[in-house]
């Protein structure tokens, strides 16, 4: 995990994420997935890119399995952009950093 990406559970997530003043990107992802250890640079990287302005984490659906389940999370790695405790985009599978970017872009 990258400096600017933060850990997100099922107990931090109602804080973290729902009641943010800044739009969140969370990426739903587990360690034996090869296409979710695919995209951390990418997410880490739009931390980076991205701080001050979005907020940027990431939850293991293995540990946080009541998180996943009420945002219907069925496969990972999915990525959703919350913004005003709102589900406003929602990436599923390893993508290009570009398609991360876009997405957040429409809500800043």
């Amino acid at each position: 995990m990258g400096a600017n990406t933060i850990e997100i559970t099922d107990n931090n997530f109602e804080t973290e994420v729902l009641k943010s003043s800044t739009p969140v990107l969370v990426d739903f992802w587990a360690a034996w997935c090869a296409p979710c250890r695919a995209i951390a640079p990418a997410v880490d990287a739009v931390a980076d890119e991205y701080k001050g302005r979005v907020k940027v984490g990431k939850l293991d659906v293995d540990s946080n399995q009541a998180t996943g389940a009420r945002f219907n999370v069925r496969g990972i790695p999915t990525l959703l952009v919350f913004k005003d405790g709102q589900v406003k985009e929602q990436i599923v599978g390893a993508v290009d950093k570009s398609v991360i970017t876009k997405a957040l872009d429409k809500h800043l």
